[in-house]
């Protein structure tokens, strides 16, 4: 069995990872010339860490960030609705990381370059087509580089050429009217000096959390904020890596000083922020044709709502690794993966539309858009413990279920 991977992102290496743990050999090229620390910070959850770890990655993956304690959400004046632990403090066998994005993609190459061998991971190969038969599929790169295999697995995001060349007349990602300005700071600790922290509402929002500790005892904190803006202006393709202005946003939120957080002190000492527009693309009706199938954001691009695009890639990778290591038929496999993870990020991206478990904010929002002087008399304890854990069982972290859930680890079987 060889399986050839287009994308060297967080899915494609986590598959790269899964699969050579399996016994399966596999190759990754990547259309990035050169890899580097890009991005902002990004949240890997207990169902993903719980996959990293059995990759044997905990260690490294924690070391270069910060174990999360506590998810909290409040209004746009810091009065908190909802607070929860997260991770281990949760009840989880495994933790809950904050991480730069970056750092996490250069952990798992240094893990795929020491296990793979600098040999199997090819940059600047961006995929450009592939041509299948009854024995294996051929795969095209830019420059007319190919590689050959029994299956392909692309992993390339967002702008997918393999999906673009499955479904031709899609066009591109759906815009839902939000611009995300994307930053980090140096700060002070704020809450536990580990918690993740969601203020606002639907129409203006700002998220928080440290990323790493730093010598002095500051955090390299990340912050996201999101405004609503008319859906008829026209945004340029979205790219994480695109600079955004301060100006345009940071008026929005000049009266946002909480006890607990000065947003507008936050916003000024930015490092660097890049502009998104929040988008996504409607579920596919197949993920898998033949000897081809999509992973991570190439599959199933989401919102980033309830801090899970990531997280399921890595789920994706390690469930394609277990379907291809147990099932002798390519074909059969990649449809027996499919089968599991298509239905369950279609119901997920559904959540992420109605904000999923962000939609706690909107609540309270509605029901004292002035504030409150209790949250229990507009908003019950058990209403708002329902709301998160429905979000958990939809995502497949809820504690119970994921801490007894078998391993996805496949036997290990002969290359």
């Amino acid at each position: 069995m060889r399986v050839i991977i287009a994308g060297g992102g967080i899915g494609g290496l986590a598959a790269a990872l899964a699969l050579h743990e399996a016994g399966i050999e596999v190759e990754v090229f990547e259309a990035a010339a050169e890899i580097r620390p890009l991005g902002v910070g990004i949240n890997v959850l207990p169902h993903a860490m719980r996959e990293l770890t059995e990759l044997g990655l905990q260690d490294r993956v924690a070391g270069a960030g910060i174990v999360t304690r506590e998810l909290a959400y409040a209004n746009r004046f810091g009065q908190m609705i909802w607070s929860e632990p997260r991770g281990r403090h949760a009840g989880y066998t495994w933790p809950q990381v904050s991480i730069h994005r970056g750092r996490l993609h250069l952990v798992l190459l240094e893990a795929a370059r020491e296990r793979l061998g600098d040999a199997r991971i090819h940059l600047g190969a961006r995929l450009e087509g592939f041509a299948q038969d009854d024995l294996g599929v051929t795969a095209r790169f830019a420059g007319g580089a190919t590689a050959r295999g029994d299956v392909l697995v692309a992993a390339d995001g967002i702008h997918s050429v393999a999906r673009a060349l499955l479904y031709p007349n899609e066009g591109p990602p759906k815009w839902n009217g939000a611009i995300l300005w994307r930053a980090t700071s140096i700060a002070e600790p704020f809450l536990t000096g580990a918690t993740m922290a969601v203020a606002g509402n639907r129409d203006e929002k700002f998220v928080v959390y440290p990323i790493a500790d730093l010598p002095d005892g500051r955090k390299l904190t990340n912050w996201i904020a999101e405004r609503r803006v008319d859906p008829n202006q026209e945004w340029k393709r979205e790219d994480w890596n695109r600079p955004g202005r301060v100006e345009d946003f940071q008026e929005a939120f000049r009266d946002w000083r909480f006890d607990w957080l000065d947003v507008p002190a936050l916003i000024r000492s930015a490092q660097s922020v890049f502009e998104f527009p929040m988008v996504d693309r409607d579920p596919l009706p197949r993920w898998t044709h033949g000897r081809v199938t999509l992973l991570g954001d190439a599959a199933h691009p989401l919102y980033p709502i309830g801090s899970n695009g990531s997280s399921q890639g890595i789920l994706d990778a390690r469930t394609l690794a277990l379907k291809l290591a147990t099932i002798a038929d390519p074909v059969a496999a990649l449809e027996a993966y499919e089968a599991i993870r298509r239905p369950a990020t279609a119901a997920l991206l559904e959540a992420t539309r109605g904000d999923g478990p962000d939609i706690v904010l909107d609540i309270a929002e509605a029901r004292a858009p002035d504030g409150f002087a209790d949250i229990e008399a507009i908003m019950p304890q058990a209403e708002r413990a329902e709301i998160a854990a429905h979000y958990k069982r939809l995502a497949g972290f809820e504690p119970t279920t994921l801490n007894a859930r078998p391993s996805l680890a496949p036997p290990r079987r002969a290359a």
